[in-house]
């Protein structure tokens, strides 16, 4: 029973009216940044977990899970795709020849990211044929020279599927005429859009053309691969290189896209440092409420001092007290930041259509609304990161209130 005696006052403190109405404000005040802290963080971290969660999944769709390639070519890729393919958890592969240049019509240029590509090997290890608004990648035929487009990209070129496009490479023609730069005309065969950057940067022609104009014949640069775990692609390739040896390049998309989610988790870590700082500060208000409580209660202290309550059970009563106002801040806040997490999509939606103002405009965002992806494990650590500084707050309070001299207050009570 004694034991709880400590609870009970720190409790009973927390509720009571107080003669210092400025203590109370300070107290509601920290409970209050509490809540907010707690809510900000867990809203915030859902919105980026979602946000990284749609780069992923726009981007891994298209992007090859692993490459693996030779230089300065690769003569006999048939080989090599039926070894990977032997690999229990490689799907497919397929032959690429990969570069840059500029895309020309009728005056806009445009800088490119060009693939060459076997039209019915790449539907195995991408998801652009899915995602076709207009033609389809097996409208590419060998010598035809035609070229399929992001949508975004065939938007600000203006052009539409069966007109004429030039592709410049950052190559050069000796001619006896003079050094010009290496160009070819092709036509548009097809638009994809799968909502992501490749909308307004990739170009794809066939495989025997890319030879042609890369000058590889019978080469490749390399191949594509898809796996079925994306997270597990650097420990296939890994496997891969153990297999097939030293001559070859490999990659995995976490070498060719890591720094993009790179840049998320350390905007995501600084976002939440800084938000953390408004628990901080509410932190620090329960000192400061504590300290003035301590001062207004001494004679209280000293009392129960002089009925035998020992310093450390004096200190539980304010950490009590101090705790339980941060841990009461932390549960609002927490059940407020769930429930807004779990519904900021639609909540953005309906104020979108209500006030006919759009936060992601359609054309101009691959992302048309609001992500919010809510983690059980970031509401556990932002709970308890909030929990533990409530509960070293009340630390100092409570040590000073443990120092209270019961003979020197009520000496002159």
């Amino acid at each position: 029973m004694l034991n709880n005696v400590p609870i009970f006052i720190g409790l009973r403190y927390t509720r009571a009216k107080r003669r210092h109405q400025f203590i109370s404000f300070i107290s509601g005040f920290s409970l209050l940044g509490m809540a907010l802290g707690t809510l900000a963080l867990i809203v915030v971290l859902s919105v980026m977990n979602g946000f990284d969660s749609e780069i992923k999944q726009r981007i891994l769709s298209v992007v090859p899970h692993g490459f693996i390639d030779q230089t300065p070519h690769l003569p006999q890729w048939q080989v090599l795709a039926k070894q990977a393919n032997a690999h229990p958890e490689v799907i497919a592969s397929a032959p690429y020849i990969a570069g840059f240049g500029m895309v020309n019509y009728q005056g806009s240029v445009h800088g490119v990211e060009i693939q060459g590509i076997l039209p019915q090997s790449e539907t195995k290890v991408s998801v652009i044929e899915q995602h076709m608004l207009q033609g389809g990648l097996a409208d590419l035929k060998p010598g035809e020279f035609g070229i399929v487009l992001g949508n975004l990209l065939a938007r600000y070129l203006r052009v539409n599927v069966g007109e004429k496009v030039i592709i410049t490479l950052p190559q050069v023609t000796v001619t006896p005429a003079g050094v010009f730069p290496r160009s070819k005309r092709f036509t548009v065969v097809g638009v994809f859009e799968v909502g992501a950057q490749v909308d307004q940067q990739l170009a794809m022609i066939h495989l025997s053309d890319a030879q042609r104009l890369y000058r590889m014949p019978n080469a490749v640069q390399g191949i594509h691969l898809k796996v079925d775990d994306i997270y597990r692609a650097d420990a296939v390739m890994a496997d891969l290189a153990a297999q097939l040896g030293d001559g070859y390049d490999y990659k995995d998309w976490s070498q060719t896209q890591g720094s993009l989610f790179q840049a998320v988790q350390m905007e995501k870590r600084i976002i939440s440092a800084l938000l953390m700082i408004i628990i901080a500060v509410a932190a620090l208000n329960i000192v400061t409420s504590l300290v003035l409580m301590v001062a207004d209660k001494r004679s209280d202290i000293a009392v129960l001092r002089t009925l035998g309550m020992s310093a450390g059970a004096v200190m539980s009563v304010f950490i009590v007290q101090g705790s339980a106002v941060g841990i009461i801040g932390i549960a609002i806040g927490a059940l407020i930041g769930c429930l807004l997490a779990w519904f900021i999509g639609d909540i953005v939606t309906w104020l979108e259509h209500t006030l006919g103002v759009y936060l992601f405009d359609p054309n101009v965002y691959f992302i048309s609304h609001l992500p919010s992806e809510l983690r059980f494990d970031d509401v556990v650590m932002i709970c308890g990161c909030a929990i533990v500084m409530s509960i070293v707050a009340t630390l100092y309070p409570a040590y000073r209130a443990a120092k209270v001299a019961p003979a020197e207050v009520l000496r002159y009570e």
